[in-house]
C-alpha cells in the first residue's frame, strides 16, 4: 500500500510541475505575439543599404531609412574619406553600375525646384540633403529627417524607393547649379524595393 501511495504522490508532483511548465511557455509565447503585434501597430518600416565605393575611392558604410509617425530618418554612416566637408545627395535612379556613380542621374527632384539648402526660401530639391565632417580616420555619419520623403507610399513627390544616396567628393555650395559643385562621386548605394 505504501508503494501505491509514493508512486500516485510522485505523479500528481510530475504532473503539477508539467503544468506549471506548460502554463510558463504559454505566457512566453504570448508576450512574445504581442510583442510582434507591437512592432506591426507601430507601423515603423526599416530598411537598411551598404554603400559602395566609386571614382577609385575606399569610401564604404551604410545607410539606415527609419519611416514612423509620417516621418523618414535617414543615417548615414561612411569610412574611406578624405578629412573635411562631404556632401551626400539623393539621385534620380537607384543604379549604382556605373565606375563613377553617373548612372544615378542628377539630384532627386521631383517638383522642378532649384538646387540650395534644404528648406531654403529659394527651392531645394528634395534630395539636397547637405554636407557632413569626415573626421582625421575617414570616418563620417549624418542623420537627417524630414516628412517631405516616404519610403513605398506610391507618392511621385515624396517616395524615396527607387532613388540611390550618393556621397561626394566635395562640399555641397548650395548656389551652383544644379549641383552645387560637390566634385566626384565617391560611394553609392540604391534605394530598391
Amino acid at each position: 500500500m505504501k508503494k501505491i501511495s509514493i508512486f500516485t504522490l510522485a505523479c500528481i508532483v510530475a504532473f503539477t510541475t508539467s503544468c506549471k511548465n506548460e502554463k510558463k511557455d504559454t505566457e512566453q509565447t504570448i508576450e512574445e505575439t504581442v510583442t510582434v503585434k507591437e512592432e506591426v501597430t507601430d507601423n515603423v518600416e526599416v530598411i537598411a543599404f551598404n554603400l559602395e565605393p566609386k571614382s577609385g575611392s575606399s569610401v564604404s558604410g551604410t545607410v539606415t531609412f527609419t519611416q514612423e509617425n509620417g516621418s523618414v530618418t535617414m543615417v548615414a554612416e561612411m569610412e574611406g574619406l578624405t578629412e573635411g566637408m562631404h556632401a551626400i545627395h539623393i539621385h534620380e535612379k537607384a543604379d549604382c553600375s556605373s565606375p563613377d556613380g553617373k548612372s544615378t542621374g542628377g539630384h532627386w527632384n521631383p517638383t522642378a525646384e532649384p538646387h540650395g539648402k534644404w528648406g531654403a526660401e529659394e527651392g531645394f530639391h528634395k534630395g539636397d540633403i547637405g554636407n557632413f565632417m569626415a573626421d582625421s580616420d575617414g570616418k563620417g555619419s549624418i542623420t537627417f529627417t524630414t516628412d517631405q520623403w516616404c519610403l513605398g507610399c506610391g507618392d511621385e513627390t515624396k517616395d524615396i524607393l527607387g532613388k540611390a544616396v550618393i556621397v561626394h567628393a566635395g562640399t555641397d555650395d548650395f548656389t551652383t547649379q544644379p549641383t552645387g559643385a560637390a566634385g566626384g562621386r565617391v560611394s553609392c548605394t540604391g534605394i530598391i524595393q
